[in-house]
């Protein structure tokens, strides 16, 4: 199994290893059937952007470190009506957005790293609450990184999960982190911290964010973790960036955008080239990622052209880089 693009799906050769869900959470089109070109169009045009597929290459490659994809549309749905609670009378589920951060907090906990699904697997109607479960699953992997005890990862969890929360309340998008940090503050049962992470999502180290411009210390570790997260899930899922390039482009910010030991938490809990990745070695053979190891940056691959399999850990002469055609 591996992630593909949906605009490199051919389907001479492919089949769908994960069903494709409705903006209901449906299932749209089951694992293990083709997709017909005209249907393929469809699917774009919904804001399906991704899909995991089973091919020739990618045969035998599990992606263990995922969580499934039930628990994931699970917990969007309650992140969903809790946003559309947001700004009416009615009481929010405060009990059911706590049950979501726990079970990430348990899946996060109980594996070495939870490889990433694109929100764009999802129609467009659900993107925003994917985006904010995958905001949530990143910066556990740092908080995680940095030893946080389970309370602070609750906080952390809850605050992630609420981010963009402010866009449910105004139209204005410089307005949204504000906004929602007045609302998670008016729910006795949050906590501070949480409501911060919201308020500063949008901020950078240099001072050049929004909507405070606040610089250095004032940008908090959590404000920092929720930042990260959401501009790393932006560019896989939004902007369609390759995990290794979204992964650069992240490290590259440390010290304007975020602070280095932020960016290096970040760095050693999030995967590079997940599971299904084609990449290239230093020996210019293409091959594929079949497995992770402990060492998130050194996986084991599999040589296309032999099928042989080479564990990176101990094969130090390798060096595996983006595959042009991946």
């Amino acid at each position: 199994m591996r992630l593909i693009q949906i605009s490199d799906y051919q389907h001479q050769t492919m089949v769908l290893a994960k069903p494709v869900y409705d903006k209901n959470k449906r299932i749209l089109l089951a694992a293990g059937r083709t997709i017909d070109p005209k249907i393929k169009a469809r699917l774009e045009n919904m804001g399906i952007n991704f899909l995991f597929i089973e091919d020739e290459v990618s045969k035998g490659i599990t992606i263990d470190d995922m969580l499934d994809m039930p628990t994931w549309t699970d917990a969007i749905q309650i992140v969903q009506a809790f946003y559309q609670q947001a700004g009416t009378t009615r009481t929010p589920d405060i009990q059911g957005l706590q049950q979501v951060a726990n079970q990430l907090i348990q899946e996060v906990k109980n594996r070495p790293t939870l490889v990433m699904i694109p929100t764009a697997t999802m129609t467009k109607e659900l993107q925003p609450y994917a985006h904010s479960v995958n905001v949530a699953i990143l910066g556990l992997l740092i908080g995680k990184k940095l030893s946080y005890n389970d309370v602070k990862l609750r906080d952390l969890a809850i605050g992630c999960l609420l981010h963009d929360i402010g866009k449910e309340l105004t139209d204005t998008y410089e307005d949204h982190p504000e906004q929602g940090f007045h609302y998670i503050r008016g729910i006795s049962q949050l906590s501070a911290l949480s409501a911060h992470v919201a308020y500063q999502h949008h901020e950078r180290f240099d001072g050049k964010g929004f909507p405070r411009q606040i610089t250095g210390k004032d940008f908090i570790e959590f404000g920092q973790i929720g930042a990260i997260a959401d501009r790393y899930d932006h560019l896989i899922s939004i902007e369609k960036i390759a995990p290794h390039d979204a992964m650069e482009a992240i490290m590259a910010s440390s010290g304007t955008h975020f602070s280095h030991p932020i960016v290096t938490a970040f760095s050693r809990s999030v995967l590079t080239y997940p599971p299904g990745t084609k990449v290239r070695t230093n020996h210019h053979e293409q091959a594929i990622v079949t497995e992770i190891n402990k060492h998130l940056q050194r996986p084991k691959i599999k040589i296309l052209a032999t099928g042989n399999e080479i564990d990176l850990t101990k094969q130090t002469t390798y060096v595996i880089q983006p595959h042009e055609t991946a």
